[in-house]
């Protein structure tokens, strides 16, 4: 399949149209990308309303399949929850196109992506592994971007044409991966950790002393602010972190480790997802509360939930 020169005239098709992919649309639209498509599992649900209101303010196409969006995209960019890495590239490769190319933006473990990998390859796709290094909202498609696979090369300057900051990681499909998901044990652990010692802390009346400690261990580090943000990120995206980080013991698994940490991790992130979902935190706008009453508010939510008082310090 011959594709257009310019990237610009390329069939762009998101796979995912959750926070990522709305990002990417609209950064892509901004752009004069002439076609952009998007296809999520959510629509033809009740779910549906907000995807469709955004695609219509911007001008995306919506698909009513994976393979409905593979046959016509020149480039797939697959942004879904880390589990369903290889599903997609399934669901995809039946109706790829020769030649088309398949960006995997997903959290995946190496071993994911490598399977997934083999899957567009050999329908005739051209696999490109991407892991994320950064939040997307602040940079959007801007967020650093490391590639990975044989392909990955060739691909590099033709994102760069569309608006993404990719550099090539590797040539060898899963470096650029597992370069992700080891700082991602480091990252997710510590909005893990930050939850656990905080509330907890809350809990005992101690907050103040712990957060006066670390300031003294850490001084470079705001422990209120960080608090604050840590909170925020996991009630408002614990689940899907969750994914990720069973995709992280997964990578430290595949590198001969017992991945105990990241496994704690996971259950952590998931714990506050369910309690999300449950409306916990539904008195404070999750998307919001913790910018404007800081973490404190948060734990008290998770305390009046597992109905345990505060004890020994002040409250």
């Amino acid at each position: 399949m011959n594709l257009p020169n310019d990237p610009l005239r390329w069939r762009v098709g998101l796979v995912g149209y959750g926070e990522v992919g709305r990002i990417l649309a609209e950064d892509l639209r901004a752009r004069d990308v002439e076609q952009v498509a998007a296809y999520d599992i959510k629509l033809g649900t009740a779910a549906e309303r907000p995807l469709r209101e955004h695609a219509s303010a911007h001008g995306v196409a919506l698909a009513a399949s994976h393979a409905e969006l593979a046959a016509a995209a020149d480039l797939i960019v697959s942004a879904v929850t880390a589990s369903q890495t290889v599903a997609v590239a399934q669901a995809c490769a039946t109706a790829i196109r020769p030649g088309a190319w398949f960006l995997d933006f997903n959290s995946a473990s190496p071993g994911a992506k490598q399977r997934a990998a083999e899957i567009v390859e050999t329908a005739g796709g051209r696999y490109v592994e991407g892991a994320v290094m950064s939040a997307v909202p602040p940079h959007r498609v801007k967020v650093p971007l490391l590639l990975g696979g044989p392909h990955a090369r060739e691909l590099e300057p033709l994102l760069g044409a569309l608006g993404f900051n990719a550099r090539l990681a590797s040539e060898q499909l899963g470096v650029a991966s597992a370069t992700k998901l080891c700082r991602s044990v480091m990252i997710k652990g510590l909005e893990a950790l930050v939850i656990e010692s905080f509330t907890a802390a809350r809990a005992c009346g101690v907050e103040d002393a712990v957060l006066a400690s670390l300031a003294q261990t850490f001084p470079g580090v705001d422990w209120e602010q960080q608090g604050a943000y840590c909170f925020q990120r996991v009630i408002e995206h614990g689940r899907r972190r969750a994914e990720e980080m069973r995709e992280a013991a997964a990578a430290v698994r595949e590198a001969g480790l017992e991945p105990w940490l990241a496994t704690a991790i996971a259950e952590r992130q998931a714990w506050v997802a369910d309690l999300a979902d449950e409306g916990v935190f539904d008195a404070c706008d999750a998307n919001k509360c913790a910018h404007s009453t800081g973490w404190r508010a948060e734990a008290d939510h998770i305390l009046a939930q597992i109905k345990k008082p505060q004890r020994f310090g002040k409250s």
